[in-house]
């Protein structure tokens, strides 16, 4: 979302409520069938994959003359990426040969317009089911009409129908951002973002969270309230809390040296949250620090820099996560994640151009689960 991303989230409260199932399962050309024919379920990220999705900026994105450097930050993150599962990139025809340049020959291309980067937001999330993949068509609207959409909108019309994948279309509007799942029927989601009326006028909180029950296949919804119009998002979950494995969430804790003020509260508030929550299993949640970096440490940074080593992505043999340039949050960052995905390998990645856009390694990724 070139240069306008994020705040701080909010508080919330937890609300449990049933239903699995899948209305309006799409084909594979796109078009929409009338009932449902199975049941869906969102994995969670640590599931395999089959593949990861990205979009290269192109030329006449917002990034301007940033648009360079930005490049070489998604570049560096489909590299590493592709060490470790494959990689699809979409990208304008007319700038694909420039995208296979700077990626190399492990990553491939596909010739999809798009109008940013952000594939999490813009492309389609996918669920799978009696060993199929679908891709759920959340209407991408520009993050409630704030940046120009129309490519974007397209992107699960064009994308799901190439791969030979369903497109189901979703009753609600939303982005892949403001979703994180457990795999064991368990959503974290901000309010803000989702219950908006530049998103989804005239729905109600019951009303939207029965449409991601059903679309995601989910049984309980943990909401945080989040903060609406402090950044592009409307503050997504993404770079708060996730998922680490079901009962356990990690959350993107402020500085520790940080004075206390709105984003302190905020943070103190999702804690107390996530702290009295139960997930659909009924367990508590254990809920783990991933302090972000000290300001003075990491140099002087724009309104919009997201520094959250929360917005990392796991890939099927490593975590690719962000480094700041403050050493010591830097190693204690890695440090903890390898503990918390002991399996994979840490991979720290400098994307201080993108994180100025308000996003980071997360944003940037969209991951296509295995169906088995």
């Amino acid at each position: 979302m070139g240069f306008s991303r994020r705040a701080l989230l909010g508080t919330g409260t937890a609300t449990a409520l049933g239903a699995v199932g899948f209305p309006g399962e799409g084909s594979a050309s796109g078009q929409v069938s009338a009932g449902p024919s199975a049941t869906w379920r969102m994995s969670a990220e640590w599931h395999r994959h089959e593949r990861t999705f990205m979009a290269w900026p192109p030329s006449d994105s917002d990034w301007k003359e940033a648009l360079p450097a930005v490049r070489v930050d998604v570049a560096g993150i489909a590299q590493a990426v592709a060490e470790h599962e494959p990689v699809v990139l979409l990208a304008a025809p007319e700038d694909a040969e420039g995208a296979r340049r700077a990626c190399g020959g492990s990553v491939e291309i596909a010739e999809i317009p798009v109008d940013d980067l952000w594939m999490r937001d813009s492309g389609p999330t996918f669920v799978t089911g009696a060993g199929r993949t679908a891709g759920v068509d959340f209407h991408f609207n520009g993050w409630g009409g704030k940046q120009p959409h129309q490519r974007d909108a397209l992107i699960a019309r064009r994308l799901l129908p190439r791969r030979g994948l369903r497109r189901v279309d979703a009753p609600i509007t939303a982005e892949g951002g403001a979703l994180e799942v457990d795999g064991e029927g368990t959503l974290l989601a901000t309010e803000s973002s989702l219950v908006n009326i530049n998103r989804n006028p005239g729905r109600s909180r019951a009303q939207i969270e029965t449409a991601l029950k059903t679309a995601l296949g989910v049984s309980k919804v943990i909401w945080l309230a989040g903060l609406r119009g402090r950044d592009i998002t409307d503050y997504h979950v993404d770079a708060l809390a996730r998922f680490v494995r079901p009962g356990a969430v990690v959350i993107s804790s402020p500085p520790i040296n940080a004075k206390p003020d709105l984003r302190t509260r905020a943070y103190h508030q999702a804690c107390q949250v996530l702290e009295t929550a139960t997930d659909a299993r009924g367990r508590r949640l254990q809920v783990i620090d991933l302090p972000e970096p000290e300001p003075d440490q990491i140099g002087q940074r724009g309104r919009y820099f997201l520094a959250s080593y929360a917005n990392y992505y796991l890939t099927n043999g490593a975590v690719i996560v962000p480094r700041f340039g403050d050493r010591i949050a830097d190693q204690r960052a890695a440090s903890l994640l390898r503990d918390l995905h002991p399996e994979r390998a840490v991979v720290q990645l400098e994307i201080d151009t993108l994180a100025e856009g308000g996003g980071g390694i997360h944003c940037a990724t969209q991951q296509q689960p295995s169906p088995r």
